[in-house]
C-alpha cells in the first residue's frame, strides 16, 4: 500500500465535489478527488439543469399533513411516499414532519434564500475557469400553474420568494402563450424568474471543470473511499482497492452516498434520499426556449443539448429500491398533456438527491474531527449551490471563517 500526502482529499465527484476540488486547487491546495464513477455522471447529470437561485421554498410544507393520504395511494401525484420505507426510518420521517410546521418552513426558506443569493459568486468563477460559458443559457425560467386553485394555494410560497429578493414577474395566460407557444396545456398563471439560467450539458460542465482541475495539478482517482480515520495531523482515507491516501483534510461530498463512508461521522446523520426521475425526447429540444416548471405536475421541461428533458417528481424511498416505472409513466403522461403527442421517450433515468429532513444541507466540520468537513444534502439544488459550497469548504480547509453565514447548515444541529 502506498501513501501520498495531500492538503485536501475530496470524496465524491459530482458538482459539489468537483467544485470543491477546483476551488481548492486553484487556491494552491494539493488536492485529490476520488469517485468510482466518472465525474458528473450521477445525480448531477440527470437534474432539471436550472441554476435555480429562486428555489428557496422547501419540499417540507404544512399542507403535507392533509395531503398524506393522497400521497400514499395516488399514482397521479408528483410526490410519492413509500410507507414501508418511512416506518423503517422513523427518525428521518418524524423530523421531516416536524419541519413541515409553518415556523420551521419560514426558517428554512430564509436560510435557503440567504444561501442562494451567494450561489453565482461560487459557480461563475468556476464556469470561467473551465471555459464553459457556452454551456450556460441566460433566458429566464418560467414556473406555471394550470389551475386557479393551484395558483391561489401557492400564494404564501410566492410571497416568501418575493421576501427573499427573488426577481419575478407574474404572467397571465396570454403572456405565457407568447413566450412559449408550443405549450398545449392551458395555463392559468405563471411566474417569470428574471435572470435565471440553465445548463445545457451538466456532465460536460463537470468534465471541463475536471480537466481544468487536473491542468492545475490536481489528481483524480476512479476509486471509492470506504472508510476514514482522522488524527491530530490529518486524515487517512482507505480506498476500495486497498490503497491508503493521506490528507491534511477530507471533504465528504458524496451526495446520497455520503453516509456509507465509515469513520467520518456522516454515517450518524439522518441523511435520506429524494429519488428523482427524468425522461428524454431527443427530437424535441426546440419545443421551448427556456426551462418551464409545471407546478401542479411537479416537474421541469428543459431544452438540453441532447433534447427535451422532463425532470422532477419526488419519491421518498430507499436508494436500493427498484426503478419505479410508475414515476416515468407519470412523467410521460404529463409531458403529453403539456406538449401534445410527442411520442414515446427515448431514455429514462433515476437519480438520488441527498436529503436531510429539514431540507438544508450539512456544511461544516464533523463532530469526529475538524479535519473532516461535510458538504452534502443539497437536495434538488446541488447544481446551483455546488460552486458556493466548494468555495466555503476551501475557506474552512484553510482555517478561514466562511465568507457567508452557514450556521443553519451546521452538522451539529442533528
Amino acid at each position: 500500500m502506498s501513501k501520498t500526502d495531500f492538503d485536501l482529499i475530496v470524496a465524491g465527484a459530482g458538482i459539489v465535489g468537483i467544485s470543491t476540488a477546483l476551488w481548492a486547487q486553484k487556491e494552491g491546495l494539493k488536492t485529490l478527488i476520488c469517485d468510482p464513477a466518472p465525474p458528473g455522471s450521477g445525480t448531477t447529470y440527470g437534474s432539471a439543469c436550472t441554476i435555480a437561485t429562486y428555489a428557496c421554498i422547501p419540499v417540507n410544507s404544512p399542507t403535507i399533513f392533509s395531503a398524506l393520504p393522497h400521497l400514499l395511494t395516488s399514482k397521479d401525484s408528483p410526490l410519492s411516499f413509500n410507507l414501508a420505507h418511512g416506518l423503517k426510518n422513523p427518525r428521518w420521517m418524524l423530523s421531516f414532519l416536524d419541519n413541515c410546521r409553518p415556523s420551521r418552513v419560514k426558517h428554512i426558506t430564509q436560510a435557503l434564500g440567504g444561501f442562494l443569493r451567494h450561489a453565482d459568486s461560487g459557480l461563475d468563477p468556476l464556469i470561467a475557469e473551465a471555459d464553459a460559458q457556452d454551456l450556460i443559457v441566460s433566458n429566464d425560467c418560467l414556473y406555471v400553474w394550470s389551475s386557479r386553485t393551484g395558483f391561489e394555494n401557492a400564494a404564501t410560497s410566492n410571497a416568501m420568494r418575493a421576501e427573499q429578493g427573488v426577481e419575478l414577474d407574474e404572467l397571465g395566460p396570454d403572456d405565457i402563450r407568447s413566450l412559449e407557444p408550443n405549450l398545449q396545456q392551458a395555463m392559468h398563471r405563471g411566474l417569470r424568474f428574471k435572470g435565471a439560467r440553465h445548463i445545457t450539458n451538466p456532465q460536460e460542465l463537470v468534465h471541463r471543470m475536471q480537466l481544468r482541475f487536473e491542468a492545475l495539478g490536481g489528481t483524480y482517482l476512479p476509486q471509492k473511499i470506504d472508510r476514514t480515520k482522522a488524527d491530530d495531523t490529518g486524515v487517512t482515507a482507505y480506498l476500495g482497492d486497498g490503497t491508503q491516501m493521506r490528507g491534511k483534510h477530507l471533504a465528504i461530498t458524496a451526495g446520497a452516498h455520503s453516509g456509507l463512508i465509515k469513520g467520518s461521522g456522516a454515517e450518524h446523520l439522518p441523511l435520506g434520499t429524494e429519488r428523482g426521475y427524468h425522461i428524454l425526447y431527443r427530437n424535441h429540444g426546440a419545443s421551448i426556449s427556456r426551462p418551464v416548471g409545471w407546478a401542479e405536475a411537479g416537474f421541469y421541461a428543459t431544452p438540453m443539448a441532447e433534447g427535451l428533458r422532463i425532470a422532477g417528481t419526488v419519491e421518498i424511498n430507499a436508494v436500493e429500491a427498484p426503478f419505479n416505472t410508475n414515476r416515468t409513466e407519470y412523467l410521460r403522461r404529463k409531458s403529453h398533456e403539456m406538449f401534445g403527442d410527442i411520442g414515446p421517450p427515448d431514455a429514462t433515468w433515476l437519480g438520488y438527491r441527498p436529503t436531510l429532513p429539514d431540507a438544508l444541507p450539512v456544511i461544516g466540520y464533523s463532530s469526529q474531527s475538524r479535519r473532516i468537513i461535510f458538504a452534502f444534502g443539497h437536495q434538488h439544488i446541488g447544481l446551483t449551490l455546488g460552486g458556493v459550497t466548494g468555495r466555503i469548504v476551501t475557506d474552512l480547509v484553510q482555517g478561514r471563517t466562511s465568507f457567508c453565514d452557514i450556521d443553519s447548515f451546521s452538522p451539529q444541529r442533528f
